[in-house]
């Protein structure tokens, strides 16, 4: 079941950043990080360079992991 979005804590090149995440998108989050033997703090570094100033990055976030997921 989808819980209320928490906001978590991220390092991106250095600077505290905030982004709200349901738990499930938090969690996979974490898992993709994991299989990729890569920091979560580095993962959200890529996915913040890569994404459009349109979309935030719990946004972006989120199509990551959906994306992830459904390759």
């Amino acid at each position: 079941m989808s819980t209320r979005p928490k906001k978590r804590s991220l390092t991106l090149h250095g600077h505290r950043t905030s982004v709200t995440l349901e738990d499930e998108f938090w969690n996979a989050f974490r898992d993709i990080a994991s299989e990729r033997d890569q920091p979560i703090n580095a993962l959200a570094a890529e996915i913040d360079d890569t994404r459009g100033q349109e979309i935030g990055l719990a946004s972006a976030i989120r199509l990551f992991v959906l994306a992830y997921y459904q390759d």
